[in-house]
């Protein structure tokens, strides 16, 4: 069976995987996007976006290795978009422009029905209201034996974790503090739970720590 894997997650060092005050001007929270500065400078993910250049060695490598062998992604609606309660309107189609990063069916998990939305590159946004479960056998199916990654947010990777549906999580402790914001471990036994640290390495811009039952 495929793995459900979270790669490139970012936390802070007090744990917080998104900063206070989330919305529209800041995606991330309030300091938020330092988190990922680690793997904004690498070529693998300047590359993801068309542009050329980046960084190549460690922090490379585990950017790329979260893109290999994935065939379908799950996402958290705050993920998706800034947008809460009922859908409006079809308008907000993610944070990405036209071509997302994906490249292969993606599931969106919320409260509110609404239709697929096909995107350029292979993406398809599709809306998911039955739970968590019914999103990972929907990916599983749309993944097609490869595997699935679990993009986030914290929230949605909590209930992944607690549910011990997680195979293997690649967290990326960044150098920075937040104070406050969505902490990832808070009232979550890893250890009842059966999970172990089984790859750790350090970077200047993170600790890489990977984490599976």
């Amino acid at each position: 069976m495929s793995k459900l894997r979270v790669n490139n997650f970012s936390i802070s060092i007090d744990g917080y995987g998104t900063g206070p005050n989330q919305g529209l001007e800041n995606p991330l929270g309030v300091g938020g996007e330092a988190l990922h500065d680690w793997m904004v400078a690498t070529r693998t993910f300047q590359q993801t976006y068309g542009n050329e250049g980046g960084t190549t060695g460690v922090d490379d490598d585990f950017t790329a290795r979260g893109f290999k062998n994935i065939g379908a992604w799950i996402l958290g609606r705050n993920m998706f978009g800034p947008i809460r309660g009922p859908w409006p309107d079809d308008r907000w189609q993610g944070w990405w422009g036209d071509t997302p990063p994906y490249h292969t069916p993606v599931f969106v998990l919320t409260n509110h029905p609404r239709e697929s939305v096909a995107m350029d590159g292979g993406t398809t946004f599709h809306f998911v209201t039955e739970g968590i479960h019914a999103a990972l056998e929907r990916a599983r199916k749309a993944a097609d034996g490869q595997d699935v990654r679990l993009g986030g947010g914290v929230a949605t990777i909590r209930q992944y974790l607690q549910a011990g549906l997680i195979d293997e999580l690649h967290l990326a402790i960044s150098p920075i503090l937040l104070g406050s914001g969505e902490h990832l471990f808070t009232n979550l036994d890893t250890v009842a739970l059966g999970y172990h640290c089984t790859e750790h390495v350090a970077t200047a811009g993170a600790m890489h720590c990977v984490l599976t039952k």
